[in-house]
């Protein structure tokens, strides 16, 4: 499905499927900057109030595992949203003429 890290390739290799018009825009950032920031908040502030460490070492330690987490889910969470809009079809649809509605 990808020729790159997010870029979608122009047809499936193995089925010859067009993936041109598919886009799943900012969705997929969205629900990762949701569930990241949840689990990194919660762990922040339980490693806050368990060991109580200085503040550089939060600057240090958390940065390393936002971008690890974000970046591990942002490649399936794209082809998710890739698989939703071919299963529901909301790329090029077909629409009869407005007379035959």
């Amino acid at each position: 499905m990808f020729s790159g890290f997010l870029t979608v390739r122009a047809e499936c290799d193995h089925c010859g499927l067009g993936l041109t018009g598919h886009d799943a825009a900012d969705g997929p950032a969205v629900f990762i900057i949701l569930i990241v920031g949840f689990i990194v908040g919660g762990l922040a502030l339980w490693f806050e109030l368990a060991v109580e460490p200085p503040t550089w070492v939060h600057m240090v330690l958390w940065p390393p595992v936002i971008a690890v987490l974000a970046l591990g889910a942002l490649r399936p969470f794209k082809g998710a949203f890739i698989g939703a809009q071919y299963k529901y079809r909301a790329v090029d649809r077909e629409f009869p003429p407005e007379g035959d509605i």
